[in-house]
């Protein structure tokens, strides 16, 4: 029984480790998903914005 006593400390912080790799993964997953979600509503808008033709940035 003593060898888990040795081994809680390691396992303990693995799992910490785990947990916080695992955030991190899906905070940038996150990111990324709303990053292109703001490109593509400002791909969305600019060709809004020259669809009659005419060229802003004349």
């Amino acid at each position: 029984m003593e060898y888990l006593w040795v081994i809680a400390p390691s396992a303990g912080v693995g799992l910490l480790f785990y947990f916080a790799m695992k955030a991190l993964f899906n905070a940038d997953r996150k990111e990324r998903q709303a990053l292109a979600e703001a490109e593509r509503e400002a791909g969305r808008q600019a060709d809004a914005g020259t669809a009659g033709g005419e060229n802003p940035r004349q």
